[in-house]
């Protein structure tokens, strides 16, 4: 089956800077693929390359079987992570004017009810909240029902609520058969939406992978956090701990138990009953994206001149998509 979205062996440059360095990926149709990675990895270079905003220097992309460049625009939804539209209009007008250039746009009216915020339509975009205007922008993207959608960073400085409605977009339109392409530094989020994820670092691909077996491969296992209020109670369970041989770590006031399956969790409060040792709170986690990617990504340092990260080798992990 002919991807969707396909980029391969990508390279770009910016003088000595290296934004991209040899990253395929592909995506078919009905799959949502997230892009993560630390700031400055080539996640934005990537999302630009892919709607013919930059030409690579090396590489080939395909959109729709086309080259980004002769992408049927009709076809095609972009949310890019600074968009400024014109702010004394107001949110109905700025979507009726985006509709305005499509063959076949939807009812604009509709499009601010599906991103939650109709009861806005007739204020200023320059007088709306930042995650507002945020879902306006978005609204301008999703205007003619597009089959490829690239959002980057989608949901920034949106609330928990105005989240879980462009989640739900992303879910309704994948569905439906788009192919949708994510960047974002929310890990919570890209477990939730991805079917795969993509991890960027220094410009290349070091992973990807459906959210579990990310997890799995990456994530470490379950483990129980307990919080102390004092050195010597820290103390007392780490040596009840110990003297079990539990795999245990201290940090500050927190001693952290790994590989804990949920069934253990009334033996680690019994050994701290036992040795009589007061907690201040106890809980067990299991593992998740974020901490597949610390794993991951956890030695990439950015620089404080903003330049890109260093990153020592990490292992390429492949996975199918859920």
């Amino acid at each position: 089956m002919t991807p969707v979205l396909a980029a391969e062996d990508v390279r770009k440059t910016y003088g000595d800077t290296v934004a991209l360095d040899g990253v395929s990926l592909t995506a078919q149709a009905g799959e949502v693929v997230v892009l993560v990675g630390p700031n400055g990895a080539g996640k934005t270079t990537l999302v630009r390359s892919l709607t013919g905003t930059i030409t690579p220097d090396a590489g080939s992309i395909r959109v729709l079987g086309s080259a980004p460049d002769g992408v049927d625009r009709n076809r095609l939804g972009v949310l890019p992570q600074s968009f400024a539209p014109p702010d004394r209009l107001t949110a109905i007008e700025l979507i009726r004017y985006y509709a305005g250039l499509y063959d076949d746009a939807r009812v604009p009216a509709d499009v601010l009810e599906t991103v939650g915020i109709a009861d806005v339509a007739n204020t200023r975009y320059e007088h709306l909240s930042g995650g507002q205007q945020r879902r306006v922008c978005l609204g301008a993207a999703l205007v003619n029902d597009p089959d490829v959608l690239l959002l980057d960073e989608p949901t920034t400085g949106i609330d928990p609520a105005g989240r879980r409605t462009v989640r739900e977009q992303i879910e309704s339109l994948a569905e439906g058969g788009a192919t949708i392409l994510v960047t974002t530094h929310d890990m919570d989020e890209a477990e939730r939406i991805a079917d795969r994820v993509v991890l960027l670092a220094n410009g290349c691909v070091s992973a990807t992978g459906s959210p579990a077996d990310l997890i799995e491969a990456h994530g470490g296992s379950a483990r129980v956090i307990v919080e102390f209020d004092d050195d010597s109670a820290v103390s007392g369970a780490l040596t009840a701990f110990e003297q079990k041989e539990l795999d245990v770590e201290r940090s500050r006031h927190r001693v952290v138990v790994h590989d804990v399956p949920s069934e253990s969790i009334a033996s680690i409060v019994s050994e701290l009953e036992t040795a009589e040792i007061d907690y201040d709170g106890l809980e067990w986690r299991r593992p998740a994206l974020e901490d597949a990617y610390l794993a991951l990504a956890g030695d990439v340092k950015t620089p404080s001149d903003g330049s890109e990260p260093v990153q020592q080798p990490s292992t390429a992990v492949d996975g199918g998509h859920r």
